[in-house]
């Protein structure tokens, strides 16, 4: 089948990365790049890649299908809409704009046009992602009481614009809008009814360099994200509690440990002592009252995602990551800014 012609907006860390993405690419070929800075459109000439000489060459160009918009924050809503006006399909890296009344622009214009148009949420494919979603799915430790999603670095925040307001800087828009869209595909189904948040401003005083938000869901159960880039003693990348057990995921690379609860056998527990005293409560399970086990990492391949764009493109396929996904998503975002600026839990008339 004849590939979708993909031009990348951008071309500094994540444009290279969707360049190099593309000449691999069973579905997209790469026709070129354009970058507002000549030097960047130097180097990818200098890498083999065609690029344009300006944005509006690549709008009037008719054999570009396909926009991928990789540049700061900030222009993404003027990009985006110019290319869907001038015929062009476009994924928007994330955050897809800075907030819901730019996202609700444009999405108008996506179905005016009748162009895709979509949010580059790669990290749907991590696979400690996935294993927290299939666990969640199968039920098999029960009914999912409350799920703890961390990113920790040590190196603060990026130097570049990514540490600037302007631009929508900060690691809420960097980080959270993927821990977030993972964490309400989690709880799918269940809606939010309060969101608590607080920033870390550690090595940065003009955006946040880390958060820490708690959603609560419907029926009491919570979502906890939390990013940092101090930490120089990384926590569990997730751990996750349930009405009949628990996981954990250490980091990205290792598989997940689950502890099912199969009896309770609570009356011949002996106390353990502790340093100062003995301890009953605390006292550690046995193989008698659980079963612990390890789960194979799900198969992934993030391909997936332009794959799923080009069938659409051709309408064989609906869009993975939906016009109403992209906006809870960053609706939450806005909350979470909310919560931060009252000092305050954000309780929701209608559940979101």
């Amino acid at each position: 089948m004849k590939k979708i012609n993909l031009v990348v907006i951008g071309y500094g860390g994540m444009g290279s990365w969707h360049t190099r993405f593309a000449k691999e690419s069973d579905c997209v070929n790469l026709a070129g790049v354009y970058d507002i800075k000549e030097e960047r459109n130097e180097a990818a000439r200098k890498n083999g890649i065609f690029a344009y000489d300006s944005f509006e060459s690549v709008l009037s160009d008719p054999s570009v299908d396909l926009l991928t918009i990789a540049t700061p924050n900030d222009v993404h809503k003027e990009l985006a809409i110019k290319g869907m006006e001038a015929g062009k399909n476009v994924i928007c890296e994330k955050p897809v704009t800075l907030s819901c009344a730019d996202l609700a622009d444009m999405i108008e214009v996506s179905r005016r046009t009748g162009k895709i148009f979509s949010v580059h949420q790669n990290r749907r494919f991590d696979v400690d992602y996935l294993a927290m979603q299939q666990l969640s799915n199968s039920g098999e430790i029960g009914e999912i009481l409350n799920v703890e999603s961390r990113i920790h670095g040590s190196r603060g925040i990026p130097s570049d614009w990514r540490g600037q307001k302007e631009y929508g800087g900060g690691m809420l828009y960097d980080w959270g809008i993927h821990l977030i869209d993972q964490m309400l595909l989690v709880f799918k189904g269940k809606k939010i009814v309060s969101i608590y948040n607080t920033f870390d401003n550690i090595t940065n005083k003009e955006v946040d360099d880390g958060f820490r938000m708690t959603i609560t869901f419907e029926g009491g159960a919570t979502g906890y994200v939390e990013v940092g880039t101090y930490n120089f003693i990384a926590m569990p990348r997730f751990y996750m509690r349930a009405t009949k057990g628990s996981a954990i995921i250490e980091d990205w690379t290792k598989k997940t440990k689950v502890v099912r609860c199969k009896a309770w056998h609570e009356s011949d527990v002996v106390p353990v002592q502790t340093a100062a005293g003995l301890t009953k409560t605390m006292a550690p399970r046995d193989e008698i009252t659980t079963d612990t086990y390890e789960l194979e990492r799900p198969a992934s391949d993030v391909h997936d995602y332009y794959r799923n764009i080009c069938k659409a493109i051709r309408g064989e396929e609906t869009q993975l990551v939906t016009h109403e996904q992209m906006m809870r998503v960053l609706r939450v975002l806005e909350l979470g800014f909310e919560s931060v600026e009252k000092n305050q839990v954000i309780t929701l008339d209608t559940p979101l």
